[in-house]
Formats: C-alpha cells, sequence, structure tokens
C-alpha cells in the first residue's frame, strides 16, 4: 500500500474508532441524563402514555389520569384540588411536577428502579404498565377543617398540623390556593391558566405552610420559657419576674407596652405572663437566657436547619431564623417572637409539638408508604427522632402554662369540653417600620388524650392584609384559635 493510501486509511480508521466511543459514551454514560432531559419529547410522550400512580389520603386517591387527544395519551385530574394543592403539589404535561408530585415523580410514573420487576412483567403478559401510589399521612377531616377554616376567613394563610408522637403529618393547608386540574394538559389556555397564577399578586402557588417565612409573634413566647427553665433563668413558673411594664428595652429609650388593657404583668411570673402574652416578661426573660442559649434551644426545636429527612426524602421546609449577631435590644425582642426572627408554620407547629411530647420532636413527615400499582409496599416509613428539645421536667412545665392560658387565658378560643388543651397566642408586627403593615395573626396549640399523650399539634398563621376588619380585631386567639380548635376536633372525633 502507497503511503497516501496508508494515510487515508488510519484517518479513516481513527474516524470508526472516534464514533464507536461517542457512540459508546452516549448510550453508556449519557443515556440517563438524555432519558431524563424535559426536552426530550419522547420521554414526555411515553411518560403520559398510559395512567400515573395516585397519591393517597385516608385510604382514597385525591388524584388521578384522564384520557386525551393528542401525543400524550393522559393527564393528571385532581378532587378538591385547591384543599390538597400544599400536598400534592402538580404534574403538568407543560409545567413539569412539584412538591409529593415531582419527589415521588418516578414513582408515580412506574420508572422507579424498584418497580422494575413489575414493569418486566407488564411487557411479558401485555398487561396495560402504570406508575405506583404514595399514601400519605393526611387526616382528610383534619385537612378539610384547616382548609374551610382559612377560606371562611377569606384570608392568606396556613395551617399544619402534626401527630407529636411520631411526626406524621396531618394537615398542611394554604390559601389562596389553586386547582392543579386546570393547567395539567399542554394546551394554550391552560397555559394562559398558570401564567394567570403565576402572575397573581396574592401568590396563589405559592405554599405557605413550609416555603414562606413570618415573623411568629408572641407564639414564640413558649420556647422562651422553655429556653429559661432549660437553663436554669428560671426555675419556679409562679416566681415574679421582676420585669416592669412598660418595658425598656436595653441601651434604647424605646418602652414597649402590651396588648391585654389592665392585664396584671408588671414584674409578673413566667406563667402570669403566658397567660396574659405580658411582652416585658419575655423581653427581660430572654435577655437573662442570652443569645446563644436562646438559640442553641431554638435550633433543637429546628430552627436554622433546613426541614428534610433524607431518609424519607418527603418534606421540604424553608430555614426558620434565630439570627446568628444579636445585640441587648435585638435579642430581648426575640424573646416575644419580634425583631429578625423568622419561622414557617411548619416550624412553630414542630416547637407546639417537641413540647407537646415531654420535649421529644420528632421528624415531621408527609409520607407515610409507597406502594407499587400490584399494592406490594416498596417503601414503609417509621417515626424517627429528631432531637430532644428540651427535658421532659422543662416541657412539662411548659405545658402546665399553655393549658392555663387556654383555661383562663387568651387562648381561650381553643378549649373543647372534655379535652385538656394547651395553646398560645400571637400577633406579630412587621413591615419597613414595623407596624407599616396590617399584624400577623398566630395560634400554636396542642390536645392530650387521657392517658397525656398528644395526638395532634397546630400551628395556625393568618396575613389579614386583605380582610375587610378593623386592625383592633386582627389578634391570634380571634382569628387562628378557632381554625386549631375545629382541626384538634376532627382529629380527636369530637
Amino acid at each position: 500500500m502507497n503511503r497516501p493510501l496508508r494515510h487515508i486509511a488510519v484517518f479513516c480508521g481513527a474516524l470508526v474508532l472516534a464514533l464507536l466511543a461517542r457512540a459508546t459514551w452516549v448510550q453508556f454514560v449519557q443515556a440517563d441524563e438524555l432519558a431524563n432531559d424535559p426536552h426530550n419529547r419522547r420521554v414526555k410522550i411515553e411518560a403520559f402514555s398510559y395512567p400515573r400512580g395516585n397519591i393517597i389520603v385516608g385510604g382514597q386517591p385525591i388524584t388521578g389520569s384522564v384520557a386525551t387527544s393528542g401525543d400524550f395519551k393522559y393527564k393528571r385530574t385532581y378532587k378538591d384540588g385547591p384543599m390538597y394543592a400544599p400536598v400534592t403539589g402538580f404534574a403538568s404535561q407543560a409545567q413539569g411536577t412539584t412538591f409529593l408530585e415531582g419527589i415521588y415523580n418516578k414513582v408515580l410514573s412506574g420508572k422507579d428502579d424498584r418497580l422494575a420487576l413489575k414493569r418486566a412483567k407488564d411487557i411479558l403478559t401485555g398487561e396495560k404498565p402504570r406508575g405506583g401510589d404514595v399514601i400519605t399521612t393526611i387526616d382528610p377531616k383534619a385537612q378539610k377543617a384547616a382548609y374551610k377554616g382559612l377560606t371562611d376567613l377569606n384570608a392568606k394563610g396556613a395551617v399544619v398540623a402534626l401527630d407529636p408522637r411520631n411526626g406524621k403529618v396531618l394537615a398542611l393547608a394554604s390559601t389562596p390556593s389553586y386547582d392543579p386540574s386546570v393547567f395539567a394538559g399542554i394546551s394554550n389556555s391552560e397555559s394562559r391558566k398558570f401564567k394567570a397564577l403565576d402572575d397573581d399578586k396574592t401568590k396563589p402557588l405559592s405554599n405557605r405552610a413550609l416555603r414562606e417565612t413570618f415573623a411568629p409573634g408572641s407564639t414564640f413566647k413558649i420556647l422562651t420559657a422553655a429556653a429559661a427553665l432549660e437553663h436554669g433563668v428560671v426555675s419556679d413558673i409562679d416566681d415574679p419576674s421582676g420585669a416592669p411594664a412598660p418595658y425598656q428595652l436595653p441601651l434604647s429609650t424605646t418602652k414597649i407596652g402590651n396588648d391585654v388593657a389592665g392585664a396584671p404583668c408588671d414584674k409578673a411570673s413566667l406563667k402570669t405572663g403566658m397567660q396574659w402574652s405580658c411582652n416585658n416578661v419575655f423581653l427581660d426573660t430572654a435577655l437573662k437566657v442570652g443569645k446563644d442559649k436562646m438559640r442553641e434551644t431554638a435550633e433543637k426545636f429546628g430552627f436554622n436547619s433546613d426541614v428534610y429527612d433524607k431518609d424519607f426524602g418527603d418534606l421540604l421546609a424553608t430555614k426558620s431564623l434565630y439570627p446568628d449577631k444579636l445585640d441587648k435590644p435585638q435579642t430581648a425582642l426575640t424573646g416575644m417572637g419580634q425583631g429578625s426572627l423568622t419561622s414557617t408554620p411548619m416550624q412553630m407547629a414542630m416547637v407546639a409539638a417537641g413540647l407537646a411530647n415531654d420535649g421529644k420532636l420528632m421528624m415531621p413527615h408527609i409520607v407515610d408508604e409507597v406502594r407499587g400499582s400490584d399494592l406490594s409496599t416498596i417503601e414503609k416509613f417509621e417515626p424517627k427522632m429528631m432531637s430532644q428539645a428540651v427535658s421532659a421536667d422543662t416541657a412539662k412545665k411548659v405545658q402546665q402554662m399553655m393549658e392555663y392560658t387556654v383555661e383562663k387565658g387568651t387562648a381561650d378560643k381553643a378549649k373543647i369540653d372534655g379535652v385538656t388543651v394547651g395553646g398560645k397566642t400571637g400577633t406579630a408586627q412587621h413591615g419597613a417600620n414595623v407596624n407599616d403593615e396590617r399584624p400577623y395573626a398566630w395560634f400554636v396549640s396542642y390536645a392530650k388524650q387521657s392517658d397525656g399523650s398528644s395526638p395532634v399539634a397546630v400551628a395556625v398563621f393568618v396575613d389579614p392584609k386583605d380582610m375587610d376588619i378593623p386592625r383592633s380585631e386582627i389578634a391570634g386567639g380571634k382569628l387562628g384559635g378557632p381554625i386549631a380548635k375545629q382541626v384538634m376536633q376532627a382529629v380527636l372525633g369530637k
């Protein structure tokens, strides 16, 4: 072979080797990436070619699939879509997936590796494939009570209910909400509906229970009390605090008063301070505990951490923040849930649940079980302890104060006949100059059974910005207390 032909042969051989190498790389290295690329239309066509698995609440599916015309044969449907949207998220042919629809997308679409045997069997038998199911911990009666309570107020808000004993999420509501069914397809009209929701200033697509943080106001006083007792700053909840009312912030001329006219707040004990939500008592208490020990206690309840369990993989909430750098006035303000302190409704539900469970904080989770389409169990979730946030003795003393606050104080709207209930109200100022905006209304509570255990703890958040009520009517007890009571009654069957 002459030299030119030899060079051409070598060059052609190199090209063939390069082609083989590239084909191997695409087939074995990039295969998964290309197969899961959202722009791969063939993958999307295949994904919507059969019914999606369902999300289950109380033994019944709250999702479904309906046949359509066009390349995408099935699209998602939802039962009571707006009520359950914060739980399900959405699965849209055009907009993708969110929350449980997204986190468990592989299971619901039947692509999870653990369903491979079932897929192979379907191919051999010719049976139409279908995704697996996600069984939630949601109590349908509690969810209905939470959603109805918020919508009856016609307010922006959120409700989270937990089972303190195991961390199960019993209710997760957010308003205003949306119906995921209206944009489940790929038509132009459905895309316009999604855009209208996305552009809506009331943010119906936002999950206020998990993804937004707010000043928690006086509901945080239960954590301030726990920190004081845990660190020995207070030993007897009936001892006078010595905190004057009104209370002058340290290094400042600012004096902070109290909200309940005529309440015996001057130098009041921790118990009386909780009963009447005395700001002076908790400003002074937080200052005595100090920023580091206050932060330490807050972090044991979940502050400054993502509420996310990688083993469960089913719940992600925005961090609630107890700030790192605080001066004395700022430290005092955190004692009453103000200043630069922020919390999600989920986080405050966790605080109430941890105290109700004798200081033991369980990891919140919203999925109980994952099943194949043949009803076989793929994954079963067990309760997992997050931390011993405070001692049982500390928790019981805070319970005593919270129960007294329901029985003879500002949280009386949560009373349930024949049931021991603990609660705390909260009204949180906010805005560029603190009082610029209408205050948030909060309420946290728990209910006990006859054996002393608590099957439900609730956090209610209401943003009354667009509500047609006078500012004087905005209070956690008035707006949040009745909702918390209804949710607890739903769980207890009262």
